[in-house]
């Protein structure tokens, strides 16, 4: 077909002109001769080049049997299909004419859209899709491209052709990809039977391009990009406000775990309520007006284009690796990761005793049913997921009332006396804890909350408090960021919970964190190392600001890895030359600065830098580099997976010096896949708890409460993070007379930030930041295909 000669397509169609073409299609303003000169959109479908003819002809089997179902879909949130025919052997669709403005358009003429409208825009899509799934259609290729705006309508086209992207997930004969795969979530890349979960993700990720004015993950390449969707969390939402727990909720990797429509549903309301309304619902954009659609040019869902990628510069960094030698490795903390590389067999949350259920929580005049009333027959039944409502709930408190109180024991209000005299009756106060419980990260995640319930226990037995007792109440989060705020939200109904332990990893506490700090909950980590969650995202400028007044953590933290490996490397190992190299994530920059900082200032050269793909695997050429620059060890800033085939090429290559890494080297995969590992060293953030009395005395005491698993590295820490909190309710106490005060909560914040004790890790305090003061790393060496300790120590001052 050409616009020079224009054709009529199956004996009626006849093409007036051609109004845009993309990577999959090619799409003409058509005449129904047959319907009194109906004006159609003609949409004729484009096979990638090199497909043999036995592909073509089963995809146009595909596409014509899926299209022509979606015939049968009448909903005015779904682009109506007048006709499905071939033409030259190609499918060819007949649809009607809508003039307006796909989403893609909108956002590439006016940036992002408020929050209000993506939020409506969202729920006319959920609507249409639950219409489509209904009828057991899956789109498979949601997208802004494929959303269209007019005045009165939210309107998905597209439905059947995305069956050509059976190959989407596959290269084509040309390593052509079909297909948007910014969209498309890790079971339709990695090839798996389409479900409805498909195109919910994809939902979530045009919603967030929608709102933030970007996609959620963007890489340089298919492949970096890939990587960044199966390994890494989406970058935080800046503009999201109320609408973050739902893109967390859609966005979510494992597809057992994402949010159903109903669910998705039901938060997005909970935002349209939240949001005042607008005086014209077309208006889609700030700032100004939507321009008006050109009825000649702009009338058609745009054709499918060529995904962009932009740079890989600014992708989260993945989890650095945490587990001491005895245990079998992995990668805990995750500046973005949050979750391990392979899959997480869905699990469901813990049950909440019935003494643990939260409160109602008053918004405002509104009181909110409490968890586990019956819902209303309107509302969708929930399954263990609705927590993530609860997400959406504590992000709009923000600004709200939030009332609470604390119930003692015999059901009276705090305010009385809490001694122990024999009138008296405790007051319970419940320390959240927030851990993987499941999934690859459940061994230390167990260890932590093992070891707060073991401080819960010896507070209680030594009534350390008197007249308070305390209970611990876990939620796992299964190393998924995701998942952060609706256990926050959980946290913060709950009227008994004055505290949280946790989390693990740097992922989860970015969406943990907040929705905490609104509620003045305070919270100390056992595990989290990002610098960002203390100093403040300019911290690496030098311009440091606390984030979050109510946040702590007992460990050290990236910060100090760089400064304590050049020390040991120019003191101890006399290693004066280095090759420094990083992997561009924000954990690996953060140490290679670090420790060329400390390296220089000590006196050692560093003879070359370089940063690298993390996805690259030859280094032949960065061998050569170093073998000439002289250098006598490499330091290497990023994780096991790179870091262990640049260790054996650099020894394949005669480069027979140490490679030095941080603790996202720390891992039994890196001495797996690395033959050549002996004689590396990494630093690891803590100490092992065998090398004081204090730390030998806690494994003692866990050990004899019988706990089936191992503390692991964090216990410790988790112990005294559980034991800070315990300390700042004794504290709060005191200063009132003996009674906890009806704002204890409000109160423990600055309780914790005065607090100096000695714990089972060492001193307990903390600095103006909420780092803790005593900062203590172990360097480690590979020898005989084990990590083995070489010393502990201070960080630098």
């Amino acid at each position: 077909m050409t616009e020079q000669h224009p054709e009529l397509v199956a004996g009626r169609y006849q093409l007036v002109e051609r109004i845009g073409q993309g990577g999959m299609g090619r799409v003409w303003r058509g005449v129904d001769q047959q319907l009194f000169g109906r004006e159609v959109a003609v949409k004729e479908i484009l096979f990638p080049p090199g497909m043999d003819d036995g592909d073509r002809a089963e995809l146009v089997r595909r596409f014509t049997g899926e299209a022509r179902a979606a015939v049968t879909l009448s909903h005015p949130g779904i682009i109506t299909v007048h006709d499905v025919v071939e033409h030259r052997g190609a499918p060819v669709i007949v649809m009607e004419l809508i003039r307006g403005q796909s989403l893609a358009a909108a956002i590439r003429s006016r940036g992002r859209l408020p929050v209000q409208r993506v939020a409506e825009i969202g729920a006319a899509m959920l609507d249409a899709l639950a219409e489509a799934h209904g009828a057991r259609i899956i789109h498979r290729d949601i997208k802004p491209d494929n959303v269209l705006l007019t005045k009165d309508r939210v309107v998905l086209t597209d439905f059947g052709i995305a069956h050509l992207a059976d190959a989407t997930t596959r290269l084509s004969h040309t390593g052509t990809v079909i297909g948007t795969p910014q969209y498309m979530p890790p079971e339709q890349l990695e090839g798996k039977r389409p479900t409805p979960a498909n195109d919910l993700w994809a939902l979530g990720a045009t919603l967030y391009h929608a709102v933030e004015g970007h996609p959620p993950f963007d890489a340089d390449g298919l492949h970096a990009l890939a990587v960044a969707v199966f390994t890494r969390p989406h970058r935080p939402p800046a503009h999201a406000g109320p609408l973050a727990p739902v893109l967390d909720a859609l966005l979510t990797k494992d597809p057992a775990r994402r949010a159903g429509a109903g669910e998705a549903a039901e938060m997005l309301a909970s935002v349209l309520r939240s949001s005042p309304p607008r005086t014209d619902a077309s208006a889609g954009h700030e700032p100004g007006p939507a321009p008006a659609p050109d009825p000649g040019t702009a009338p058609v869902p745009e054709p499918d284009a060529a995904a962009e990628h932009a740079s890989a510069s600014t992708a989260p960094e993945r989890a650095p690796s945490t587990t001491p030698p005895h245990q079998t490795p992995t990668a805990p903390d995750s500046g973005a990761a949050g979750t391990p590389r392979r899959p997480v067999p869905p699990a469901e949350d813990p049950p909440v005793p019935p003494s643990e259920e939260p409160a109602a929580v008053t918004l405002g005049a509104t009181a909110k049913t409490r968890r586990g009333e019956r819902p209303s027959a309107r509302r969708p039944a929930f399954t263990w997921r609705s927590p993530l409502l609860g997400a959406a709930l504590a992000t709009l408190v923000t600004g709200s009332v939030l009332t609470w109180t604390l119930i003692r024991d015999d059901g009276a209000r705090p305010g009385g006396a809490v001694g122990s005299g024999s009138g008296a009756s405790s007051v319970t106060v419940v320390i959240g804890v927030d851990a993987p419980l499941s999934g690859g990260l459940s061994s230390m995640g167990v260890g932590i909350r093992n070891s707060a319930d073991l401080a819960v226990r010896t507070a209680n037995e030594t009534r350390h408090v008197p007249g308070v007792r305390f209970e611990i109440k876990a939620l796992d989060d299964g190393a998924d960021p995701a998942r952060g705020g609706p256990n926050a939200a959980r946290f913060v109904s709950d009227e008994k919970v004055l505290g949280v332990v946790g989390p693990l990893n740097s992922g989860v506490a970015r969406t943990l964190v907040a929705p905490l700090a609104r509620a003045d909950v305070v919270n100390v980590s056992p595990g989290n190392t990002d610098p960002v969650l203390t100093m403040g995202p300019d911290w690496a400028a030098g311009t440091t600001s606390r984030p979050y007044s109510t946040y702590f953590r007992t460990i050290a933290t990236d910060v100090d890895q760089g400064p304590f490996a050049a020390r040991y490397l120019h003191g101890e190992a006399k290693k004066t030359k280095l090759y420094v190299i990083d992997d561009a994530s924000a954990h690996g920059t953060a140490l290679t600065t670090g420790f060329t900082a400390a390296f220089t200032k000590l006196g050692g050269t560093v003879v070359g830098t370089e940063q690298v793909d993390p996805a690259e695997r030859a280094f032949a050429g960065l061998a050569e580099r170093v073998r000439t620059s002289g250098a006598d060890a490499v330091y290497f800033g990023g994780y096991h997976d790179t870091a262990a085939p640049l260790s054996q090429q650099l020894k394949q290559a005669g480069v027979n010096i140490p490679l030095v890494g941080g603790d996202g080297i720390f891992d039994q995969q890196y001495l797996t896949a690395n033959p050549k590992a002996e004689g590396d060293l990494a630093t690891h953030i803590g100490v092992p708890a065998q090398e004081s009395a204090a730390g030998r005395d806690f494994l003692a005491r866990y050990r004899k409460a019988g706990y089936p698993e191992a503390a692991g590295w964090y216990g410790p820490y988790a112990y005294d993070a559980t034991w800070t909190l315990i300390e700042a309710v004794k504290a709060v106490v005191r200063a009132n007379d003996g009674t906890l005060p009806r704002n204890a909560r409000a109160k423990l914040p600055q309780a914790v930030a005065r607090l100096d004790f000695d714990g089972v890790t060492g001193p307990v305090a903390f600095d103006g930041a909420g780092d803790t003061v005593t900062r203590r790393l172990t360097v480690y060496t590979v020898h005989d295909g084990s990590w083995a300790t070489v010393m502990s120590g201070p960080a630098p001052r």
